[in-house]
């Protein structure tokens, strides 16, 4: 199992926390410093059965500031969540070919 986790984020930290509850070490992956490649964010985006902007953090001052109200393919929001990797919805757990977006946290226990 992976999550993709930003340690200052109260959701990612509660369910990494859920995840350690249930007994499992997830591979832990900082994506703010270790950022996904772009064909790793294909294939989550696949797992997730989602588009790039499903996943973007629409409320980021750094959306706000320059894509909001702007069309891209999805080519072209992949290469700017690679770019802001802070627009990524978190947290993102992998597991045995699935993905889901623990939001809310609970949903770390449809993975299990």
């Amino acid at each position: 199992m992976k999550i993709y986790h930003n340690a200052n984020c109260s959701k990612s930290c509660g369910a990494l926390n859920l995840l350690l509850q249930n007994g499992i070490k997830p591979q832990v992956v900082e994506y703010l410093q270790n950022v996904p490649t772009k064909e790793e964010l294909r294939g989550i985006l696949a797992m997730l059965n989602m588009k790039p902007t499903d996943i973007v953090r629409k409320n980021e001052p750094v959306f706000q500031a320059n894509y909001m109200g702007r069309n891209f393919n999805d080519e072209q929001w992949l290469d700017i969540l690679l770019q802001h990797p802070e627009l990524i919805e978190r947290p993102i757990i992998v597991h045995k070919g699935k993905a889901i977006i623990a939001r809310p946290i609970e949903r770390v226990l449809d993975l299990l």
